[in-house]
């Protein structure tokens, strides 16, 4: 049985939009196996409301993907979905299925594929790569998308870093919130969004941490989005004004993630208090970053990461 462990993700980090990613300490694991014959796909309980457990499951779809880009032909699979990670809350589920899936067919198969052109199917697959490669390889990445490869920088974060998420009840799909962008984006908003995602960047991987309020501002997708996500300016305003460092909408939400220092549990108490007298509700959970990304699992636990 191959076993691959996935981090979730946080994607844009506000004015990078489908290019920047951060992977989280929060994991869904996918177990895959071949047997003599058809398609068994095994998830939780509280789950199977909202999993697909037949050719359509994405996991599966992943495996296909690869299996026909080698020409195999399975006998039938066993697949076994331990989920972690919230699903349609931006946090990259869709992607964790796509990068698992597709890493463990390759394992199945004795690796085929090399770490290029899984990423390259990973990414046409999600569309971009702002979840998909901190998936992969974790840390903060920096991607795009090419017509035949994936081109980005992997980096990683200062260890005090830690991000605050805000999660909703309620599910938000990235095809409707991307149906709330405009086509066209003035060049003045281009401009704002560029100069403060090479500010983000750095600021991040120097632990300058008192530019992130400026850094993560965006004018480009979050203006659209933020009005369905209740009470988005009370959270966000609260965010910063009990010291958090920066604030965005994780992904296309509905997520609120916010960037903190070793100094967080003040911060985090105040906003479950905070948060315990508004009509939706949330959870609040501070994540560390994943500087490991996806890895192989074996008998006695890790068996290294996907590099």
């Amino acid at each position: 049985m191959i076993r691959v462990k996935v981090p979730a993700t946080t994607a844009n980090i506000g004015p990078g939009f489908d290019s920047l990613g951060i992977a989280l300490q929060l994991y869904n694991i996918i177990e895959v196996e071949e047997i003599n014959f058809g398609l068994e796909i095994n998830v939780p309980v509280e789950d199977r409301m909202h999993i697909e457990t037949n050719e359509h499951n994405l996991v599966y779809r992943a495996m296909k993907r690869l299996f026909e880009v080698v020409d195999f032909h399975p006998k039938g699979l066993r697949i076994n979905l331990i989920n972690n990670i919230p699903l349609a809350r931006g946090l990259g589920s869709s992607a964790a299925c796509i990068a698992g899936g597709l890493v463990a067919a390759n394992k199945l198969l004795n690796d085929p594929l090399k770490k290029e052109e899984i990423m390259y199917l990973a990414a046409t697959m999600d569309g971009h790569t702002d979840n998909i490669l901190p998936a992969l390889v974790g840390g903060l990445t920096v991607g795009c998308l090419l017509e035949n490869e994936v081109k980005y920088v992997k980096m990683n974060l200062p260890p005090q870093l830690k991000l605050l998420a805000i999660i909703p009840d309620f599910h938000f799909s990235t095809k409707k919130a991307r149906l709330l962008l405009p086509q066209n984006v003035p060049v003045e908003e281009a401009v704002f969004n560029i100069s403060r995602v090479g500010l983000l960047v750095a600021s991040l991987v120097t632990a300058h941490f008192e530019n992130l309020s400026e850094a993560t501002k965006d004018k480009i997708h979050q203006p659209y989005r933020k009005d369905f996500i209740p009470n988005w300016e009370e959270i966000t305003s609260k965010l910063i004004k009990i010291g958090v460092k920066g604030c965005f909408l994780s992904g296309s939400g509905p997520t609120i993630m916010g960037i903190l220092d070793e100094d967080y549990k003040n911060i985090e108490n105040e906003m479950v208090k905070f948060l315990s007298h508004l009509e939706q509700r949330y959870k609040v959970t501070v994540l560390d970053v994943c500087n490991q990304g996806l890895e192989v699992l074996n008998d006695e636990g890790s068996n290294g990461c996907y590099r």
